[in-house]
């Protein structure tokens, strides 16, 4: 099969499942591996697909914007969620903070804190904390490089996170809804906040106004799997409301 037919049907197979693994794509194409992954990269430098970890994702138009446009949006919005967030912790806690715009304004409250361990994918966090000279215990998960975002992604960093037990999850969706649950667009980012959030006693998740009562791509996890949301003054009662009768605390 010539590589034109194949990436003909790898792209009719991602508008029919808008996810597949590279694995079932070898075995539907009768092709190895390394073919797949070479299609997959032709397909990703057309703008055609997103490779994602373990296969690839139809691109949508209209997606999610560039980190360093995202960083600037709801600035105010963050740092009172960040401001909360910190005002959450206790001396020797242990927490995970995942890589985003929210959580890299949370890293610069965490810098002025001080005995607490904080295991992150992110460099932005890491870098400020470590800039700051601040007495906390702080560790740089490895891993790959996969997206705009500053930080490590893919299987060593999943098996690094999967070593830690920690306190607390602070995950940054990009989308949260009271009956569907927390979001992110990214696949392979969703996958990190998912592992984070199982290896913690606690979730918080922190979500500024303009995210909440929205869905996204691809699912972190479902409501009841959260147990406090951070969010800005900004957020309607009417949105808020759902969570509370579901047992969930609202810092806002």
């Amino acid at each position: 099969m010539w590589s034109k037919e194949r990436h003909r049907r790898i792209l009719a197979m991602l508008a029919t499942n808008q996810q597949i693994s590279a694995g079932d794509l070898a075995q539907v194409l009768g092709v190895s591996r390394e073919t797949v992954r070479r299609d997959l990269v032709d397909l990703e430098s057309d703008g055609t697909i997103d490779r994602v970890h373990g296969g690839a994702v139809l691109r949508q138009t209209g997606g999610e914007a560039p980190f360093e446009k995202r960083r600037t949006a709801q600035t105010r919005a963050k740092r009172d969620i960040a401001r909360k967030a910190a005002a959450l912790l206790v001396p020797g806690c242990s927490i995970f903070v995942d890589a985003g715009t929210t959580t890299s304004i949370f890293g610069q409250a965490l810098a002025g804190l001080s005995d607490m361990t904080v295991i992150t994918n992110s460099f932005d966090i890491a870098n400020t904390i470590q800039s700051a000279q601040s007495n906390i215990d702080l560790f740089l998960l490895g891993g790959q490089m996969m997206s705009d975002v500053p930080a490590t992604f893919g299987e060593l960093t999943l098996s690094e996170i999967r070593r830690f037990k920690v306190d607390t999850a602070f995950i940054a969706p990009v989308a949260l809804d009271s009956a569907q649950g927390a979001f992110s667009y990214d696949l392979h980012e969703a996958e990190i906040a998912r592992a984070m959030l199982e290896q913690a006693n606690e979730t918080v998740l922190l979500v500024d106004h303009t995210k909440m009562g929205q869905t996204s791509r691809v699912r972190i996890c479902d409501t009841d799997a959260i147990d406090k949301i951070v969010t800005d003054n900004s957020t309607s009662d009417d949105i808020l409301h759902p969570f509370r009768q579901v047992g969930i605390r609202l810092v806002n």
